[in-house]
């Protein structure tokens, strides 16, 4: 997983390993703040309160609160690519543990559309829904922020699902059965963007997620990746 001083909206990449346990409680306290008072009512001395940490070790790493959502929007990045991977590395190693199914193997079609990994594209695809769906539930400040979409701009700016869009291929490429060319990058982006805009819908309805609105969008996206990828 990347770390998270990486982030480009850092002032000052922490070099010290105190420096960086500051920066994860000022993160920390950024996520826990943004659930109970909403972007708008954030601030940075809230959150210096918060973390524990004079406001000046704030701006050490911050210029405001924007540069601190967006902090805490490419960790929420690295955090769900982590989540993903370990899913998919635990699904392939449980399905390497089985018995061969005799009849799956006979069906060209199915083994056609098995990634190298030996997990079909219908499961990962999966497993790219459901933790977005767990850290849409669970991560604190997640349901505000997420990978940068939710934060008030004026403007909505489009890049954060470029770069998820970008960032699924390359963690799925083992799983696809092909390779990646500009055809399969704007698919997977048309693919995050529909995503993206029916899980915040299903959420609006209900603050679990409609779960019929959850399944379609399932379905939606294998019939549209199908297109693709069997």
């Amino acid at each position: 997983m990347m770390p998270v001083h990486q982030a480009t909206s850092l002032r000052r990449a922490p070099v010290q390993r105190r420096s960086a346990e500051r920066l994860t409680r000022i993160l920390d306290a950024c996520a826990d703040l943004l659930d109970e008072v909403g972007y708008d009512a954030l601030s940075t001395r809230a959150v210096a309160q918060r973390a524990g940490v004079p406001i000046g070790s704030v701006y050490r790493f911050f210029g405001n609160k924007r540069a601190m959502a967006d902090a805490l929007a490419q960790r929420n990045l690295e955090r769900y690519t982590e989540r993903v991977l370990e899913r998919l590395k635990r699904t392939a190693g449980e399905a390497a543990g089985e018995d061969a199914d005799p009849s799956a193997e006979a069906d060209g079609g199915v083994q056609g559309a098995q990634g190298v990994q030996g997990v079909h594209w219908h499961v990962a695809v999966d497993a790219v829904l459901d933790e977005y769906l767990a850290m849409k539930r669970t991560a604190p400040g997640f349901s505000l922020v997420d990978f940068g979409n939710q934060i008030p701009l004026g403007t909505r700016h489009t890049e954060p699902n470029h770069r998820v869009a970008r960032r699924l291929i390359q963690l799925l490429s083992g799983h696809l059965h092909r390779e990646p060319d500009e055809d399969l990058r704007r698919v997977f982006l048309i693919a995050v963007e529909t995503a993206d805009t029916l899980v915040q819908l299903a959420f609006r309805i209900d603050p679990e997620g409609d779960e019929k609105i959850i399944a379609e969008t399932r379905e939606l996206l294998r019939a549209y990746l199908g297109r693709v990828l069997d």
